[in-house]
């Protein structure tokens, strides 16, 4: 599955100057909303990436995902996998487990982005899991924006700024290996340009 042809058919893959969640700049961004409006691609996406979590013979009784973003990506992966699904958010900027949400004693959780790129928000939503007792065996997304070293892939960039667990797998259907800038030191910002966020938090 060519994922980079599935969202460059979809008009997903944005090129101008973005801000993204964690806070540099790039000239590209990913919108999975685009991809994920269709739900025959999201159900095809959800069962070629739950297909690779089979393989990898990973027990998973529940996925969690960080609202908004990866409640799509989320709901049908878990879906595909047969087991329940829920979703943390933010609640005065502090990730939270609501709406009678339940975490089960040792239960095994994989948590799902649309999209990884540092992996700050599904860490969030780890430690809330773990913190409710469950217990986190993987994380898995759409797409990885290469920082973080995906399950059995060998390409990657800058591995020190991913904030994942580097002891669980991360599972994903390809990478997106973009420049990215940090906003003191962008070439776009010094040409002028002012970073927008397209995606689910500040727009």
């Amino acid at each position: 599955m060519d994922i980079m042809q599935i969202y460059k058919e979809a008009n997903a893959l944005l090129e101008g100057h973005f801000l993204l969640s964690s806070g540099k700049h790039s000239p590209f961004y990913l919108q999975s909303a685009k991809v994920l409006e269709n739900p025959k691609v999201a159900y095809e996406l959800a069962q070629s990436l739950a297909k690779l979590i089979q393989e990898s013979k990973i027990q998973v009784e529940c996925v969690c995902s960080p609202a908004l973003g990866g409640i799509l990506a989320g709901y049908e992966l878990a879906r595909c996998l047969g087991v329940r699904f829920i979703f943390t958010e933010r609640v005065n900027g502090e990730m939270t487990l609501r709406r009678g949400f339940e975490i089960h004693k040792s239960e095994k959780v994989l948590v799902c982005e649309d999209i990884i790129t540092t992996g700050g928000s599904a860490m969030e939503c780890a430690k809330i899991v773990e913190s409710l007792g469950g217990k986190v065996v993987a994380y898995a997304a759409l797409a990885n924006r290469g920082i973080c070293k995906r399950f059995n892939a060998l390409k990657t960039s800058d591995t020190t700024e991913c904030k994942l667990d580097s002891s669980l797998p991360l599972f994903a259907l390809g990478d997106f290996i973009f420049d990215t800038y940090e906003a003191t030191n962008c070439p776009l910002c010094k040409q002028g340009s002012v970073a927008i966020k397209p995606g689910s938090r500040g727009n």
